[in-house]
Formats: structure tokens, sequence, C-alpha cells
């Protein structure tokens, strides 16, 4: 009797499973077509950003970044050169505003990184004031070691650490 009930009880669920098999349609639908990604972001498709963005200034520019020597916020030849480049694109694009992000290397204490990284932003906003870039446009901020571009206790790394960065915000 035992097996009578459980033979019934297979059974009964193999018909329902059976039941709730979905039938394969008499014709597929058609697979995916080739994708068109539409225009690329700029006009025509081509790469380019728009005019007056943070991608565009990237694309225009010498570099959003300029480095600094040890325990310095001086602003050298090199970055004499990044930062004229930002002051052209920025008086091409006057109603855009900026953040200037000063860093520093791991070494040194987390108060003296954070006051070097506010001298070394603050340079980078002088020199762009200096050369007509509305001082009202231009924020700074310090994250002192906070956010290291490289991971590591070597030169090379302390070096790429110890930077200002340009961040376009509108």
């Amino acid at each position: 009797m035992a097996k009578l009930k459980t033979a019934l009880i297979i059974a009964t669920m193999a018909v329902a499973v059976a039941g709730c098999q979905k039938k394969r349609p008499e014709t597929l639908p058609p697979g995916p077509g080739p994708v068109d990604p539409g225009p690329g972001p700029g006009p025509g498709g081509g790469g380019e950003a728009q005019p007056g963005t943070a991608e565009h200034f990237r694309q225009n520019v010498v570099s959003d970044t300029i480095n600094f020597d040890f325990d310095q916020y001086d602003i050298d030849a090199r970055a004499r050169q990044i930062l004229d480049s930002q002051a052209r694109w920025l008086t091409t694009y006057g109603n855009t505003r900026i953040t200037i992000e000063g860093h520093a290397d791991e070494r040194g204490t987390r108060e003296y990184n954070l006051a070097l990284g506010d001298r070394r932003a603050n340079a980078a906003k002088n020199y762009l004031a200096a050369r007509g870039v509305s001082p009202a446009r231009i924020t700074t901020i310090s994250y002192g070691k906070e956010r290291p571009l490289a991971l590591g206790s070597d030169e090379a790394s302390w070096a790429q650490n110890r930077r200002a960065v340009t961040i376009v915000i509108n």
C-alpha cells in the first residue's frame, strides 16, 4: 500500500512538472542586430568632448596636475607651462569654475601635510589669478596626504603625490 501511494505521488508530480514546461515557439524572434552606440562625446562623434566641460579641459591643456619638490610649494618652470595652458583655456571659457586640490606625500604629520597641500593649491590659484583668471572662479582644498595618487614608500611614489590638481566643476 505504501509503495502504491509513493508511486501515485511520483506520477502526479511528473504530470504537474510536465504541464509547467514551456513549449518552444515555432518561430524564434530575430537575434540582436548590430548595436548603434550613437554619437560620440562631441559633435559628429569624433571623440571631441563638449567645449567647456571637464573632459574638454583635460583634452586641451598640457596637464591638469602640477608637481612639487619635497617640502616645496613654489611654481617651477614646468608648472608655469602647465598653468599657462590652463589659464588660456579658463580665459576662453569664462563661466567655468574650478577647484584646485593640494596634495602631499606621506611623510610628515597630518596637520603639516594639510597646511602644505593648502599652500600648494593656493600657489596654483595665485598663479592663475595673475594670468587673468578671476579668483572668484577658483576654490581650493587641501587633502594633505589623505588621497595619494601612487601607493608606495619610495621617492617615485612620493614625487607623484606632491601635487596640485585642477578640477573643472561645470
